[in-house]
């Protein structure tokens, strides 16, 4: 399954997406887990952590708002990373 991230978690996470192999039944709970156990450098003075910005953030899955992290994924799953936007 691969994760997407845009803005903050774009640049928390040091790369705009990336790609995980879970085992089947693995939910969105268990992606979280995953991306946060991947060792990634400091991010840019003024962004916050990858785990604060993952705690404030929407998901998508395959374009479509995932709520419930106990959402099973398959493998060709995409996951969006969405944190809050500020403007208008």
């Amino acid at each position: 399954m691969d994760v997407r991230y845009f803005a903050a978690a774009r640049a928390a996470a040091g790369l705009e997406e990336e790609s995980f192999h879970l085992a089947e039944g693995a939910t969105v709970a268990d992606l979280l887990e995953a991306v946060l156990a991947v060792q990634r450098p400091e991010p840019p003075a003024g962004t916050p952590p990858l785990p604060r910005i993952l705690s404030r953030s929407s998901f998508l899955l395959n374009e479509v708002a995932v709520r419930d992290h106990s959402v099973v994924l398959k493998a060709d799953d995409v996951v969006d990373v969405l944190p809050p936007f500020a403007g208008g």
